[in-house]
């Protein structure tokens, strides 16, 4: 397979042909590359050689590096979030709100590790849920994964007052979500508001989102209200911004 009077260096022929078969489907969003093994014998290169061409495809964003796992083939770098109905009260009827309802669009298999701790609210939380410094919170702390490899980390504050007896305090909330919950407990939800940014990721978001170097986060900080403009939650999320695109829509009015 390696040419060699192309003057082409071999690691950039190996990233080139296994770039090829990811595009064409031979290794799918998930899948697990041949091992570094495996490549050696196959291309007839050294292993600094493979290594090279892994590194090459993980800085474009192709494959991620799961160390003492191997090398996984990243999701379709398009997923598309869209505001305006991803948190509509019939997409959580159908139990497609948010992620669910990216998955949907996309045709990418939806999966989730969530933790449930309780804390008290730092002036950050205390503001945005307008509640007093010290106010015991139920966090739900989230990774998402797109066909398996993580795509979104969420973690979500509300004060313990409405969560309390409710199944927002397990891993599993059932059909619907926290929201459907909150609305049970005759918390009806008005609107939400997001707040949108970006910065360099942190070294525990490079891990765990195994982000290329110099790739930048979004931040989404989104609070859902009650219909009497009473603040029931604060989102905090990272995306990977080489993985999604954030589009808004509304009316004129």
């Amino acid at each position: 397979m390696m040419d060699r009077t192309s003057g082409v260096p071999a690691f950039r022929q190996v990233a080139t042909d296994l770039r090829k078969k990811i595009h064409a489907g031979e290794y799918p969003p998930g899948a697990k590359l041949p091992s570094e093994r495996e490549l050696i014998d196959t291309y007839g290169v050294s292993r600094p050689t493979v290594r090279e061409a892994v590194n090459l495809l993980r800085s474009e964003g192709v494959v991620n590096v799961e160390h003492g796992r191997g090398v996984f083939v990243r999701p379709p770098s398009n997923i598309q979030r869209l505001a305006r109905s991803r948190l509509s009260r019939a997409a959580r009827e159908r139990n497609e709100g948010a992620f669910l309802a990216e998955a949907a669009a996309k045709g990418f298999a939806a999966s989730s590790n969530i933790k449930v701790r309780f804390e008290r609210a730092d002036e950050r939380a205390a503001e945005f849920l307008r509640v007093d410094v010290g106010t015991e919170l139920t966090v739900r702390d989230r990774v998402m994964r797109a066909d398996g490899l993580v795509a979104q980390l969420a973690v979500s504050r509300l004060p313990r007052e409405l969560t309390r007896g409710t199944l927002i305090e397990k891993v599993n909330t059932g059909e619907g979500g926290a929201y459907a919950r909150l609305e049970e407990a005759g918390h009806m939800i008005g609107a939400f508001a997001e707040h949108v940014g970006a910065r360099m990721p942190k070294p525990d978001e490079v891990t765990l989102l195994q982000l290329p170097g110099g790739v930048p986060v979004m931040t989404i900080t989104r609070v859902a209200y009650s219909t009497n403009d009473r603040p029931l939650e604060m989102n905090d999320i990272v995306l990977p911004a080489n993985l999604y695109e954030l589009t808004y829509e509304w009316p004129a009015e």
